[in-house]
This record gives C-alpha cells, structure tokens and sequence, in this order.
C-alpha cells in the first residue's frame, strides 16, 4: 500500500496539512493512505492546535510520497541543518511536494534545484533570495516534484498524488466528493487543469 508522508512542523498552518490528508485519505480503501508526519511526537500549530503524530520523521525515508507542510516557523526549519538531514528524500524513488512555505524547506535541503516553484506571498521574497523563480500559479510540477502555493491550493497537491498513484479517475471521483455541493464539475476541472496545465509527469513509485 503506497504511504505519504504529511511533514508537519510546529507552528504549522492546519489548512495544510489536514487538507491534503484528509483528501488523500479518502482513497484509503483503494491502496493510497496520508500520516501526519511529526518531528516530536506532539506539534503545535500557528492557532494553538496540538496534534500528536501518526508517524515519527523516520517514516520519510520510508514513505512513497512526502508533502512538506507550510507554517510560521518555516524559515527557522530552512535554517536548521540538524532538521534538514532528518529529511531523508529521494526524487527517483518518492513523489516529493511541497505546500506553501514548505517550498523554502524544500529549497534549502537542495531538493528543487533550478526548478521554479510556487509558494504563498509572504515566502516569496526569501524564495526569491535563494535563486528560486516563482511563478504566479498555484500548482507546478515537474518529474516526481511539486510545488503548491496558497492555502486552498492543498486540494491541488493532493488531486496530483491521487493521479500520480491511482490515476486521474481516482482523483476526479475524490475531488468531486468533497468539492462545494453544486459547484462539483467545475472544482473538479479546476483541480485537473491546475495539475495538467505543466510539465509531462513521469510515472510514479
């Protein structure tokens, strides 16, 4: 059963991580199941929210997919060696994204590379300092790597994973269930067209 790993740090913004989560999660009963993935076995969120992890930072090594999570104390974690080696990621063998923030995670382990990424207004300017383009989109990926940026643009790394691992059916069917009731065909286009609408993906793990 493929695995992912939702990387949550503390000071995260819940958005992010619960929704691709829960998103994901709805695929559990056809092989693809999302792990709050945790640093310390308790993390805090930016409103004061604790959660306990369902998986230990080990767990990224071992995960088929890991989605970096967004929140306040990104740049601290982009800045802390000691954290960045305990992201153990492989692009040859993992779908990797990130959300938001978790962009400058993602940027300082080395894992973008030259590839452009997207991000929230308020990461930009340290994206940018690092050499990184931003893009004026909510969604890019290229290969095994993607990048979300804006909160609500969760539903978009998600819709990726579940295509990547299960197929575009799979994903329409999970978007359109928890899409606005009245509003499904068009969220559901909306959300293919922001993970097609880039670079040709290369088959998942």
């Amino acid at each position: 059963m493929p695995q992912v790993a939702v990387v949550t740090f503390d000071g995260f913004n819940e958005l992010d991580s619960f929704i691709a989560s829960a998103i994901i999660n709805r695929c559990r009963k056809d092989g693809l199941e999302a792990f709050i993935t945790t640093p310390t076995p308790v993390v805090t969120s930016m409103n004061g929210v604790e959660v306990t992890g369902q998986r230990p930072m080990s767990f990224v090594a071992e995960a088929d997919v890991v989605l970096i999570g967004s929140g306040v104390q990104a740049r601290e974690i982009a800045a802390d060696d000691e954290m960045l080696a305990r992201l153990v990621l492989d692009p040859s063998r993992q779908l990797i994204g990130s959300q938001c923030s978790g962009a400058l995670v993602l940027a300082a382990h080395g894992t973008l590379g030259a590839m452009p990424a997207c991000t929230d207004i308020k990461t930009r300017p340290f994206l940018e300092a690092r050499g990184v383009k931003v893009l004026d989109v909510p969604f890019h990926a290229e290969g095994n790597i993607a990048t979300a940026g804006g909160c609500l643009a969760s539903q978009y790394l998600a819709a990726w994973t579940i295509t990547k691992i299960l197929g575009e059916d799979a994903a329409r069917a999970v978007i359109d269930y928890v899409a606005p009731y009245g509003e499904n065909e068009e969220t559901v286009e909306r959300a293919m067209r922001a993970i097609s609408e880039t670079p040709a993906m290369v088959a998942g793990p």
